[in-house]
């Protein structure tokens, strides 16, 4: 199948793109896509367990999201602000560090001083293109300690907080993160699972159904955007991955006795396609994953799938693309639009069966 950029563009009107999320996380709207009638239905998200086949193994992405965005000024006075594309552990001592970084300031130069909160300083070692540069980063404390002190949780450019209010830096740090959240290091969320609330999940539970979880510390490569004009010639950057035996052993055993495996979000699906292309039955891993999925792909693990709905041109369109098939995925699309569904990390919800 030849492929070209614009086969995965569409028209949404801005006022679809959210930019708070649902009131309660389970309340967000679910449209369940089924592959083989091509039929599409509505729903809430705090219905998903009726959809779900008997006894699913919901496989969830526990990546926890570091509040990395600062905000600072030059030495001229000029404001600037970074967000660090790759945070260094959450055990990680007081120093200096070199930091890659997207950073938004006028006139910026290699040499220049940029000072933040908390007594953090940095210089500018090396412009990139795109925005990106690398940074040469004093900490006075270790850095976790400081991000959570004085970080902002990096939201997308399309969910816009110009002078936010502290009432929405709040709750960005609490809706911005999945309830399951626990390890550290991501700089985005894996917006798929913002919609679980602990009461769902233990319903969930009661239902039949099953959670295991599973790691990919989302970085800047999930939604760089894809600027060839031959999708297929993307590559995707590398994000650190872990799978552990528990896992991997419950995947395994669901595959074995035909129950579904349900990757919650496109981050989970990378996670458990890269791993099943080291071999099946899945193994533990840790390591990187640098796996792009795009139309052609062949599905060895995952039977359905829970995503937002994503931006025009991204990899990730491509990913559901690839799962669900193109021309359903775009009459799925045109449908959400026309239904006024909430696009994006603080939109509603899709379940591809």
């Amino acid at each position: 199948m030849r492929l070209s950029l614009s086969d995965f563009d569409f028209d949404l009107p801005a006022e679809l793109i959210a930019q708070q999320p649902a009131q309660k996380r389970d309340q967000a709207r679910l449209m369940v896509v089924l592959r083989k009638s091509g039929r599409i239905e509505h729903a809430r998200f705090a219905e998903i367990g009726e959809w779900l086949p008997p006894a699913s193994l919901l496989v969830v992405n526990d990546a926890r999201v570091v509040p990395v965005r600062l905000l600072g000024h030059k030495e001229s006075g000029g404001r600037v602000e970074a967000v660090i594309l790759e945070p260094p552990g959450s055990e990680a001592g007081p120093g200096a560090y070199e930091l890659d970084a997207l950073v938004k300031a006028r006139r910026l130069r290699p040499g220049a001083r940029l000072d933040f909160e908390a007594g953090v300083s940095a210089e500018v070692l090396k412009r990139g293109e795109f925005g990106r540069a690398r940074l040469g980063f004093n900490f006075p404390e270790p850095p976790a300690r400081v991000f959570e002190a004085v970080g902002l949780m990096p939201l997308p450019p399309y969910i816009k907080r110009e002078g936010g209010s502290e009432a929405d830096a709040a709750l960005d740090r609490e809706r911005y993160q999945t309830v399951y959240a626990r390890s550290f290091g991501a700089v985005a969320a894996p917006t798929a699972g913002l919609h679980f609330t602990p009461e769902l999940l233990e319903a969930l539970r009661n239902q039949g159904h099953e959670t295991a979880a599973l790691t990919l510390l989302v970085g800047y490569g999930t939604f760089a955007p894809v600027r060839e004009e031959d999708p297929t010639r993307h590559r995707l950057e590398a994000e650190r991955m872990a799978l552990d035996a528990d896992t991997a052993g419950r995947v395994n055993r669901a595959q074995a006795a035909g129950r579904k495996v349900v990757a919650v979000g496109t981050t989970g699906v990378r996670s458990l396609e890269f791993a099943a292309g080291l071999g099946l039955p899945l193994r533990p891993y840790e390591g990187w994953c640098d796996l792009f999925i795009h139309p052609g792909f062949e599905f060895r693990v995952v039977d359905h799938m829970v995503t937002n709905f994503h931006l025009p041109k991204s990899s990730l369109l491509m990913l559901v693309a690839a799962f669900a098939g193109l021309e359903l995925i775009r009459e799925a699309y045109q449908t959400a639009v026309a239904e006024g569904y909430r696009f994006f990390s603080y939109g509603d919800a899709m379940l591809i069966l």
